[in-house]
């Protein structure tokens, strides 16, 4: 029997009300991870809050369904002085994707963004287009992931399936 590495799947999120990105690694199976699927979830802008929070859950539930990862691993609220709003409205698409991650009985780990973009770039302040290159250079793909949302969802997923492997 082989006791080759272990293979598994991280769901990567990078929460928000507008637009989430998600991304589906694959680890284990070779040197460099696999990505099996990413994308952005767009809840109806012009919706109410409720509408908004309703079609977020049942978006990520179906990529959680769909997906089937072993890990969700999802950027920590973090909080700027300057825009408080932006935190409010993040906390909600998170409590969302938390609800939805434990009714289908997957595992949540948190990761900081600065954390991402230090591990990603070297720098824990990197833009979006920095983190962008930077995904598309380590997985050569042909084109810059699009919205920005993408890049960040798939470094989290990396970054947490990473620290998840070395563990």
């Amino acid at each position: 029997m082989s006791s080759g590495p272990t293979a598994y799947r991280v769901l990567g999120i990078d929460p928000g009300l507008h637009i989430t990105g998600y991304a589906a690694l694959d680890f284990g199976r070779s040197a460099q991870p696999a990505i099996v699927e990413a994308g952005a979830l767009r809840p109806a802008v012009k919706g109410e809050l409720a509408e908004r929070v309703f079609q977020l859950h049942s978006d990520v539930a179906g990529v959680l369904g769909d997906l089937e990862p072993d890990i969700v691993v999802i950027e920590q609220l973090y909080a700027h002085y300057k825009h408080p709003r932006t935190s409010i409205l993040m906390a909600h698409a998170r409590g969302i994707i938390l609800l939805a991650c434990r009714q289908a009985q997957v595992a949540v780990r948190h990761v900081a963004a600065t954390h991402v973009k230090k591990s990603l770039t070297g720098n824990g302040h990197a833009s979006k287009l920095q983190m962008q290159r930077s995904v598309q250079s380590l997985f050569r793909l042909d084109e810059l992931p699009q919205p920005p949302d993408v890049a960040d969802a798939i470094a989290i997923a990396l970054c947490g399936g990473r620290k998840l492997g070395s563990s």
